[in-house]
């Protein structure tokens, strides 16, 4: 058990790096090793993915407060687009929820590893959108922010591989957007976990210490050392090249997103 909460531990560690350094979910790397610790530990095939972006939606309640807070420091938040769009991420992240809590592990795993081969070429590429126009409206905040809110809580991340693309696309500098990226997080991870304890509430066979689909020991985990180490890495963002350890990052998803789908298969 000591064994298997350190290991929760390190994927925290990574995941709060990745969040601040790199502006993209944790979820990426959360959610794949909290799969494979859980077949480990004998969780029963059909419940592994759900609890698996339900603990990853949950932790990043903590690694989002614990990033935006060091980029709020820094000037690099805009208030103005998280007000404007948080109402949609809010609406579109429980429905995303509800959604995936009704479909099949083999199901979210798949759209899991279509995703991660998304991500991986985007960081890759490394194209960054030019920006092109002014922020949409009311509606049309409302409706990006739907978007973001589904597909987040489908893979279990703070939305910031599909926000910092939208707001670079809208003029926002990039560590504003970066910055903004990690404060949507918040309500990104609060409605996606309302939604999945709400809806894993009455699921027969979850692990024992398991908040309708959030497992309580593996969020300790991660939240404990996420928090310490999101700092770290806004700092690293504000002082490395960040775009080559983007191009390093993605061969690990592809490497990642391969054996999922092998295991699927």
């Amino acid at each position: 058990m000591l064994i298997t909460f350190l290991t929760y531990c390190g994927v925290g560690a990574i995941a709060g790096i990745l969040a601040g350094l790199l502006g993209i979910g944790g979820g990426l790397v959360i959610v794949p090793m909290l799969v494979y610790v859980f077949a480990l530990n004998h969780i029963p095939h059909e419940l592994t993915m759900h609890l698996a972006l339900a603990t990853s939606m949950a932790s990043i309640m903590f690694t989002s407060v614990s990033s935006f807070m060091a980029h709020h420091k820094r000037g690099a938040v805009r208030w103005d687009v998280v007000k404007k769009i948080v109402v949609g991420i809010l609406t579109g992240t429980f429905l995303g929820s509800c959604f995936a809590s009704a479909m099949s592990t083999n199901f979210l795993k798949v759209f899991f590893v279509i995703f991660l081969y998304f991500v991986a070429t985007q960081l890759l590429l490394n194209k960054k959108p030019k920006g092109g126009r002014d922020l949409p409206g009311k509606v049309g905040m409302f409706g990006v922010g739907n978007g973001i809110g589904v597909v987040s809580s489908l893979v279990g991340i703070g939305g910031g591989t599909l926000s910092v693309p939208f707001m670079l696309w809208c003029n926002i500098k990039v560590h504003h957007a970066i910055g903004t990226s990690a404060a949507i997080g918040l309500p990104i991870a609060i409605a996606g976990t309302v939604g999945y304890i709400f809806n894993g509430w009455n699921v027969a066979g979850l692990p024992q210490y398991s908040l309708g689909y959030v497992y309580l020991p593996a969020l300790l985990g991660i939240a404990a050392v996420s928090v310490l180490t999101a700092p770290l890495g806004v700092k690293l963002a504000h002082s490395l090249p960040v775009d080559p350890l983007k191009r390093i990052f993605s061969l690990l998803l592809y490497v990642v997103a391969t054996k999922m789908l092998l295991g699927i298969l």
